[in-house]
């Protein structure tokens, strides 16, 4: 890895990685964006809405239990052209529904598929990176998503105002079929990083399952993570329903939180590596800023004192910000912990942890909500993060107590 031609690669590999998030968060954000407009279409109230967020969410954390494993077994070159490729075809299956429990299958079959990226990318990022690197390798291909998440509201408003709402599922998900062969052609494993050849040896699963970092650490993400679940389902609602604004004021305006949100996950990964740099142990460094982003989340819940929509924004923009440099730290930490052949089952464990937590929320959200009001749900977010940092911090604290200084070196 020290040759131009293997820097130039790992580069190459990162941007594709950042598009494949991108790409990933459009699809997801797609029904979000347009969830009032598919109602009215298809006849489905808020409960219903709910549950099919929830069957996408079902389907999400199996696949995750899978998907970690099928990556160590097939390597992230293989795993992520078939799992993109699957959910871009889900996506635009979704354009041609014509009920809700068509909707809530091609959901499921969205759910299925987009684990892929966060079990190939965590792999490819430390094969390719050492670890001073990773958190801004790992920042900058999840602010992927988070750039998704700006495009959405403009590009699927656009869409679905110009030629109709079941015109947006097909084009985005036409765009991931299109990456499909761009990685394909370019994505290559480093010798000796724990490629396909390395990662057809057994996974032992045994001391995975008896790891109390591995159920800290999903624990954490199954708190934690609800709260973005409910900023991405839910808060494009929250200003149509509640705030009164058109699709037209969501697609000029909604991209502000998740602009934040970009900022978080390239800053976030950024300031831990930094940390490293100036003599701080990696796993120290994340836990460092895990804790700051922790401080910050809870002043989300002053949106439930009904503050104008200028403030709104700020405030969902800066629980944002803060979510991504709480999970960029946490992904990046499982990345220094654990060895290339066995991170992305572990990393599969973990952010089941997240799939869990997001079904469970999403169904006390919409009971919350059919109750008539977004208030109580905005302050049951603004705890989260404090109370998922403390369980992260047990769970790993015997790694922090024996983790040695900053170490250069590649894993």
């Amino acid at each position: 890895m020290e040759t131009a031609r293997p820097g130039r690669l790992r580069w190459a590999i990162l941007a594709l990685l950042f598009c494949a998030t991108v790409l990933n968060y459009i699809d997801r954000q797609t029904l979000s964006i347009l969830a009032s407009r598919v109602q009215h279409d298809l006849g489905i109230t808020n409960l219903g809405y709910a549950h099919i967020v929830q069957c996408f969410l079902i389907a999400y954390t199996l696949s995750y239990l899978v998907t970690g494993w099928v990556t160590d077994k097939l390597g992230a070159r293989v795993t992520l052209a078939l799992c993109l490729g699957w959910w871009s075809l889900a996506n635009m299956a979704t354009g041609l529904v014509r009920n809700a429990t068509e909707l809530g299958f091609t959901r499921v079959l969205l759910g299925v598929g987009e684990p892929g990226v966060y079990t190939a990318g965590p792999k490819a990022v430390s094969e390719h990176f050492e670890p001073a690197q990773r958190g801004f390798a790992f920042g900058v291909y999840t602010a992927g998503a988070m750039v998704g998440a700006t495009l959405a509201p403009p590009l699927i408003g656009g869409l679905a105002i110009t030629y109709g709402w079941r015109s947006a599922f097909v084009v985005t998900g036409g765009l991931g079929l299109v990456w499909v062969v761009a990685w394909l052609l370019i994505y290559r494993s480093p010798p000796g990083s724990g490629g396909p050849a390395r990662t057809r040896e057994p996974i032992a699963w045994g001391p995975i399952l008896r790891d109390r970092a591995v159920w800290g650490l999903a624990l954490s993400r199954m708190i934690a993570d609800p709260v973005w679940y409910f900023y991405l389902f839910w808060f494009p609602k929250y200003l149509t329903d509640e705030r009164g604004l058109s699709l037209l004021s969501i697609a000029k305006l909604a991209w502000i939180v998740y602009l934040a949100a970009d900022i978080g996950s390239v800053g976030g990964g950024w300031f831990s590596g930094r940390l490293i740099r100036r003599g701080i142990a990696p796993a120290r460094s994340r836990m460092i800023a895990m804790g700051l982003a922790a401080c910050l989340a809870p002043f989300g819940m002053l949106i439930a004192t009904h503050v104008g929509i200028a403030p709104t924004l700020a405030l969902g923009a800066l629980v944002a910000f803060a979510h991504l440099v709480f999970q960029i730290n946490m992904g990046t930490l499982i990345v220094d912990i654990y060895p290339v052949r066995t991170v992305a089952t572990v990393f599969g464990l973990i952010a089941a942890g997240s799939g869990l937590g997001g079904m469970i929320s999403t169904q006390l959200v919409g009971s919350l909500i059919a109750g008539g009001s977004y208030d109580h749900v905005f302050l049951l977010m603004g705890m989260l993060h404090p109370i998922a940092f403390l369980v992260a911090l047990v769970g790993v604290r015997k790694l922090l107590r024996a983790s040695p200084r900053a170490d250069a070196s590649p894993a």
